[in-house]
């Protein structure tokens, strides 16, 4: 068994999180449109727009690689504006056991939780994902504030 960790990152938005997880929750296939430069393809893969069970593929670019990620929708709490996003197949799961992404939004802040299982020991944390996501965060800041 590898080592199992938590990274845990909030990042203030200056638009509310509320809009943030608007976003996330009922346009996902937008934010290729929004973040074109790290998103390059949302495809909702079996379900409706992120809804439990949902299945959501994605294509984007991590740290200058172009990377696929195919997730299924465990939780999506519209009350709490959050969303939970089990990963099941692509580039994160060569380095990790499994990988889930939680994102919530409140007042001024969106945060970020990656809970994960490293295959090896020497498998690094995920911290350049985790700032990728915060990009991203931003860059549907930028959007929203226009």
């Amino acid at each position: 068994m590898g080592v199992k960790g938590k990274l845990i990152a909030s990042v203030e938005v200056k638009c509310g999180g509320h809009p943030i997880h608007d976003i996330l929750h009922t346009s996902t296939h937008y934010i290729s449109d929004i973040s074109p430069g790290k998103v390059h393809k949302v495809v909702i893969d079996e379900g409706e727009t992120i809804k439990v069970g949902s299945i959501v593929s994605w294509k984007y670019s991590d740290d200058g690689n172009d990377k696929i990620c195919k997730s299924v929708i465990e939780a999506a709490d519209y009350q709490k504006k959050s969303i939970t996003w089990k990963v099941i197949g692509g580039d994160l799961l060569e380095l990790y056991n499994f990988f889930t992404i939680t994102t919530s939004h409140d007042q001024q802040w969106t945060t970020w939780t990656l809970e994960y299982q490293k295959k090896t020991e020497d498998t690094p944390e995920p911290l350049v994902f985790l700032g990728y996501l915060l990009h991203v965060t931003k860059d549907i800041e930028s959007h929203l504030l226009k």
